[in-house]
C-alpha cells in the first residue's frame, strides 16, 4: 500500500505507531530509498516485489480529482 507522511493524516507515521512496522520504501517512480521510523534515518534496502511505485501517469499526491484544491496548505 502506498501512503504519504506529508499528508494531513500522516498515514505512514500513523501506520508505524499502530503496527510497529518500522520500515517504509518510497512509492515514487524512480525512487528506491527506505525510511526507518524507529531510528529516523534513510537507508538502502532490498528490491521489493512489484509494484514498486505509483503509476507514472498518476499525479501526486493522488489522482487530481480526489484531493482538495488547497492540498498543499494541508501538508506537514
Amino acid at each position: 500500500m502506498g501512503c504519504c507522511d506529508s499528508s494531513p493524516a500522516q498515514h505512514a507515521s500513523h501506520h508505524f505507531r499502530e503496527t510497529g512496522h518500522r520500515y517504509m520504501q518510497s512509492f515514487e517512480p524512480g525512487e528506491s530509498w527506505f525510511w526507518d521510523f524507529e531510528n529516523q534515518e534513510a537507508l538502502e534496502g532490498p528490491a521489493l516485489a512489484e509494484p514498486t511505485s505509483r503509476p507514472e501517469e498518476q499525479s501526486a499526491p493522488a489522482p487530481a480529482d480526489r484531493v482538495p484544491q488547497d492540498w498543499q496548505s494541508h501538508l506537514h
